[in-house]
């Protein structure tokens, strides 16, 4: 599939064999029972090597699926609570947060408001502060308490090891 008149040949351990015309690098590949393939077309005069191609092509999709496994994908995880939460509530919910943020994930933390707690978002503040205060030693605040609608919320992340 090279259209090329000339090209730049390189063999399968990296030696430059010069410029030749493209059958004479093709002869060559044929000979050795590998593969011609343009790594560089864009150069003056293309660049070719001569590989096993399927063999390339395996230690590629190899690698990449390593890379896929050892790369860790960080969710967010939600705890809801209200302003009426009670200690013993709040510190279950903090257990589990704990958990998730020891796991690497972040968590948001939303507080919503009903009713006459709109007109009181200061308690929802606290609240979402003394839970922050629970999880300190493991969590870093990402986001301060925010409101949006109804909703007060603080994003947490895992502290640095």
């Amino acid at each position: 599939m090279i259209t090329d008149k000339e090209v730049r040949l390189i063999d399968e351990n990296g030696v430059q064999l010069g410029i030749m015309s493209r059958s004479e690098a093709q002869r060559i590949a044929d000979f050795r029972n590998l593969d011609l393939v343009n790594i560089s077309p864009n150069a003056k005069p293309p660049v070719c090597k001569i590989m096993d191609y399927g063999k390339y092509r395996f230690d590629m999709i190899k690698k990449e699926k390593e890379a896929k496994k050892s790369q860790k994908i960080i969710e967010t995880k939600e705890i809801r609570l209200s302003q009426t939460i009670d200690s013993g509530d709040i510190n279950t919910k903090a257990k589990h947060a704990r958990g998730f943020l020891e796991e690497g994930n972040k968590v948001k933390v939303t507080l919503r408001m009903y009713g006459r707690q709109l007109s009181h978002p200061e308690i929802s503040e606290e609240v979402l502060n003394g839970f922050y205060e629970i999880v300190k030693d493991v969590a870093v605040i990402d986001k301060k308490p925010t409101t949006e609608g109804r909703a007060m919320y603080i994003m947490l992340s895992p502290l640095k090891k």
